[in-house]
Formats: structure tokens, C-alpha cells, sequence
């Protein structure tokens, strides 16, 4: 059973933390392949700021395929 790292640094597969470096995570600033964040740097990527190859954002995202969530709720 994996075992997710967590804490105010957590590097792992699975990671929860403030700073977070993982395959899969969750944090404010974070740099994982699967991400939840405040601040993203990530393959796929959902957060409030974000660089990703494929991404959803509230403020700010830079990448090949990213939105702004409010213009895809705007488009139903």
C-alpha cells in the first residue's frame, strides 16, 4: 500500500504539502506530473496559476493546452 508523503516539504510518488515534489499531488506550490495546487509546475495540472503541457487555471497559465476555468463555464 503506497504511503503518501506529507508535510511542509514532501517529495514522493504520492505527495500532500506546502512544497510538494511528487508523481501525484496536492499542495500550494508544487511540482509533480498529476497535480491540485496553488502554484503549478506540472505535466497536467489543475491550480490557480499554473505551467503545464495540459492544464486548467483560475488566474494565470502559460503551456501547449491550457483554460481558464471561467471561460469554459462561460461556454454551458
Amino acid at each position: 500500500m503506497p504511503v503518501p508523503a506529507r508535510g511542509i516539504i514532501s517529495i514522493g510518488q504520492f505527495g500532500i504539502g506546502i512544497i510538494n515534489i511528487s508523481q501525484f499531488g496536492a499542495g500550494i506550490i508544487s511540482v509533480s506530473q498529476f497535480t491540485v495546487a496553488g502554484y503549478a509546475l506540472a505535466q497536467f495540472a489543475i491550480a490557480y496559476s499554473l505551467i503545464a503541457q495540459m492544464g486548467l487555471y483560475i488566474s494565470e497559465g502559460h503551456g501547449q493546452l491550457v483554460w481558464n476555468i471561467n471561460d469554459l463555464i462561460k461556454l454551458f
